[in-house]
């Protein structure tokens, strides 16, 4: 994920608990806390926590294929800021989980960046994948996968923070 994320900080959790990530993080004046959840190794959750006030968003991850694990190798990878798609978020709540998952990319600063993230909602299902592209002549463009690539399912929305236990469940 700190390869994903542009300006992430990896932090191994250990022992730490969550209310004092929490509070480090804020103090530290970062933007989002995301929190990768697994078991026996493979990814299989993932928490979104905007900072300081919330929403925090939960999902469930599925079908998990990792960079080094991706078929013929992953293609090499920029750490310019991607360009964003957002495919199928066309309700209420598709619009507010959209905007949850846009706000943890910067805006790309140079618009001929080639590195695209692609969200892409179909049935409440949300396929994660990234790419990279390059231009094959004046108006043919190759992809390129370079991975991680996942499903999501969206379980829940709470108002407020991940500390908070008592905040309100908006989906």
């Amino acid at each position: 994920m700190k390869v994903l994320l542009p300006n992430a900080t990896r932090i191994n959790r250990g022992h730490n608990r969550v209310d004092d990530l929490v509070t480090s993080a804020r103090s530290a004046e970062y933007t989002d806390l995301v929190v990768v959840q697994e078991t026996r190794g493979e990814p299989d959750g993932l928490v979104i926590c905007h900072l300081p006030l919330g929403p925090t968003a939960f999902f469930s991850l599925s079908s998990a294929v990792l960079r080094h694990d991706l078929q013929g190798g992953a293609a090499p990878m920029s750490e310019a800021y991607p360009h964003i798609i957002l495919n199928g978020f066309s309700t209420e709540l598709g619009k507010r989980v959209g905007n949850i998952l846009k706000c943890l990319f910067p805006v790309p600063t140079n618009p001929d960046t080639r590195r695209i993230v692609t969200f892409s909602n179909d049935n409440d299902y949300i396929s994660f994948r990234h790419h990279m592209y390059s231009k094959t002549g004046k108006e043919d463009v190759a992809l390129h996968e370079v991975g991680p690539r996942f499903e999501m399912k969206l379980y829940k929305i709470r108002l407020g923070t991940l500390d908070q236990k008592d905040a309100d469940d908006e989906y």
